[in-house]
């Protein structure tokens, strides 16, 4: 669990966004998948079910009212077990789409909420009491008006499920030369089928993807590692430095070094007044 605070409305980030629940208490945010562009505010959540890369941004927040927002990784293996426990499973929605959407937060789902929230004041009871609490989060989402998308994702062997048994692959192995005939394989789908149903749950393409994971990391090193823009490019599989610069500048609207002085110092600012506030 995660709990995030703005005093102030932010450029948008790009990121990998991992399977979770994100609530807002307070304020608003967007997200931009692909061409399209999610808003959700007050008691309002976002769920994810697939790591989708992303461009997240608070859009609502001030000095009086700073934006608040929970985030929660959700357990995938306890959403599946939950939905083969279901009597009455929800209505998968049609075809092959983005495993993600917004909704409102309901009470039981609230409720949820404040337990986990609770937990951390007693960290030891956190191994016994999570799993049970994490079930019934599972059930709610899997019963609310939105449960179709996340079942896309929790059938075996479904489109969804396949998928993601690829993207898998292709996170652990980003940096090397990409196949898409091995990732339809792991897929077991042909890779015309497995490029279109690739693009239709992550919005872009397998080489897109990757390309994406590899820029996301390179600005991780640099910022956080102190690692040069030529190691950086190298350590994530780019073989020219020139081509690394072009598609990092067209990625996060600037060149490398530029890109991570502005990270660095934004970061410095974030610490200075953590520390003040502490």
């Amino acid at each position: 669990m995660h709990i995030m605070r703005s005093f102030e409305a932010r450029m948008p980030m790009r990121q990998v966004y991992r399977p979770g629940l994100c609530v807002v208490i307070q304020g608003a945010k967007e997200i931009l998948f692909g061409e399209e562009t999610f808003r959700y505010g007050v008691m309002e959540c976002l769920a994810i079910g697939l790591d989708l890369p992303a461009s997240g941004r608070v859009i609502e927040a001030s000095a009086d009212a700073p934006y608040i927002g929970i985030t929660i990784d959700l357990d995938m293996t306890i959403m599946r077990e939950v939905l083969g426990q279901l009597e009455t499973p929800p209505v998968p929605t049609s075809g092959s789409g983005p495993c993600l959407f917004v909704g409102k937060v309901d009470a039981p789902l609230a409720d949820c909420m404040l337990r986990l929230l609770r937990m951390s004041d007693t960290p030891e009871a956190i191994p016994i009491l999570y799993p049970s609490v994490m079930r019934e989060l599972c059930y709610w989402l899997l019963t609310s008006p939105n449960g179709g998308e996340l079942r896309n994702l929790g059938l075996p062997e479904s489109s969804s499920e396949r998928v993601s048994r690829a993207i898998f692959q292709l996170q652990n192995s980003f940096a090397q030369t990409l196949r898409v005939e091995q990732l339809a394989e792991t897929a077991r789908m042909s890779p015309s089928s497995f490029h279109q149903h690739f693009k239709a749950l992550t919005s872009m393409t397998p080489l897109q993807y990757q390309k994406q994971l590899r820029l996301l990391e390179a600005r991780r090193l640099m910022v956080v590692d102190g690692i040069n823009v030529s190691e950086a490019a190298y350590q994530v599989g780019y073989e020219s430095a020139s081509q690394f610069s072009r598609e990092y500048t067209r990625m996060f609207g600037a060149a490398p070094k530029r890109d991570v002085l502005d990270m660095r110092r934004q970061y410095s600012r974030y610490a200075s007044r953590t520390l003040q506030e502490a």
